[in-house]
């Protein structure tokens, strides 16, 4: 039944590919439809082929599919050794998928300095560089400005912040700036602006948790984890997920939801409905992915709170400050008519040159402090996006490996059946443990 799947799939990929394949003259790009990563790849092909001397079967050409379906269709194309395209997309997450039909690459001499080396890791699989991570996802702590410095500025809410904190937390903490929150500042800011928790909170929640059993909202949680020094394995192999690194930030969103510090509707939230009750005014903190600051910033878009938002990194834990961190990126078909053609394309798009213009033109590179100066005025999102994510990125051991999806989705069951009560904390741990103990060992 897979392999009739598999088929079915690679034989109406290569058929709508057809016309471009059957004129192969030139370097053919898979990429994704639609928003600002079609617009930026489209814009950086044209300039590549803008280029003087460019051989005409060296030109780009760039091919897109609908989304829906769009990775198993890639992995059925890939799977069939098609020759329809010569570059595809990958992602951080999906890496080890692709890779048995792909050919690690070489990038530019410029590529460190462009990209920093967390960021090229995340398209990196068992040591070697698989593609150019042209867009990056991350997660920034998004706040209300006005309602932190005014608890920062009244000795009688800092006196009632310490009550709480000691209440909850078992330790009486002082009010803090956000740039300098542990995790368990940041939940004691969330329960002192908890109207269930301080009556004369100026807003009803502290915070607004994703909780929905769904695998993107585990790599938002995750970060608590991690900076408390968990990962999924050890350097050995070792699933390390039942520890207390784990317990701890699973706990931390036990405590606050049980409070009441996000809405008792949290367990159906993901990235639309947590953007909805922070733009509605009565949330003060909130975790999310960096692709929110558009939104979240923009007065038309959230006319109540816009000029009030401010964005700082993640929290620390005993173990530091860390962000996880994904991207999208091109890499080279194992069966690539036009290999030369495609490296070629490859290192310029890891230039400079490149990712500046990929960022001109509604790109999300993550880029290093030197290089996302130059565009720093047009686009002021980017800065901190290269600043997190070269500082606190971090990319799970084994998370870019073939069943990377399928852990988070495994993690997404247990751990939202732990913050739901339908299992304990030693439960949703030892299930998690044990399936990707098979998971990531196939």
């Amino acid at each position: 039944m897979r392999n009739t799947l598999l088929k079915s799939l690679a034989a109406g990929l290569m058929a709508a590919a057809m016309p471009l394949a059957g004129v192969q003259a030139a370097v053919t790009v898979l990429g994704w439809p639609g928003g600002p990563e079609e617009t930026a790849l489209r814009a950086v092909a044209d300039i590549y082929n803008g280029q003087e001397g460019l051989a005409e079967e060296d030109r780009v050409e760039v091919l897109f599919f609908a989304r829906d379906g769009f990775w198993d269709k890639l992995q059925a194309d890939l799977a069939a050794g098609t020759q329809a395209f010569d570059l595809n997309l990958i992602a951080t997450y999906s890496i080890g998928r692709y890779a048995p039909f792909m050919e690690p690459v070489t990038l530019s001499d410029e590529a460190e300095a462009v990209y920093g080396e967390s960021v090229l890791s995340t398209m990196q699989f068992e040591g070697n560089q698989y593609g150019v991570p042209t867009d990056l996802s991350l997660h920034f702590m998004y706040f209300r400005e006005d309602l932190i410095e005014g608890l920062l500025g009244d000795p009688a809410a800092a006196e009632t912040y310490g009550d709480i904190s000691e209440e909850y937390l078992g330790t009486r903490l002082e009010p803090k700036a956000p740039d300098e929150w542990t995790w368990d500042d940041y939940a004691a800011t969330a329960l002192y602006f908890t109207q269930a928790v301080n009556p004369d909170s100026p807003t009803r929640y502290g915070t607004v948790l994703q909780m929905q059993n769904l695998l993107f909202n585990m790599m938002v949680w995750q970060s608590t984890a991690r900076s408390y020094g968990g990962n999924w394995m050890d350097d050995e192999g070792n699933i390390t997920v039942d520890s207390e690194a784990y317990r701890r930030g699973l706990e931390l969103y036990k405590l606050l939801y049980d409070a009441g510090a996000t809405p008792a509707d949290s367990t159906s939230y993901e990235f639309p409905e947590a953007n909805a009750a922070f733009v509605s005014g009565q949330v003060a903190t909130m975790l999310q992915w960096n692709g929110a600051a558009g939104e979240l910033t923009n007065p038309e878009t959230a006319p109540a709170i816009a000029d009030t938002v401010a964005i700082v990194a993640p929290p620390s834990g005993d173990e530091g400050r860390f962000t996880h961190i994904h991207g999208l990126g091109f890499g080279l078909n194992q069966n690539a008519p036009n290999k030369d053609g495609a490296l070629a394309f490859l290192q310029w798009l890891s230039t400079e040159e490149a990712a500046l213009a990929y960022a001109a033109n509604s790109g999300a590179p993550a880029l290093t402090p030197e290089v996302v100066a130059a565009i720093a005025d047009e686009r002021p999102d980017l800065v901190q996006l290269g600043e997190f994510a070269g500082e606190y990125g971090y990319v799970m051991n084994g998370a870019t490996g073939a069943n990377a999806l399928s852990v988070y989705e495994l993690q997404a069951q247990h751990f939202t059946g732990y913050w739901t009560g339908q299992e304990t904390l030693d439960e949703a741990l030892s299930a998690v443990a044990s399936g990707m103990e098979s998971l990531l060992t196939e």
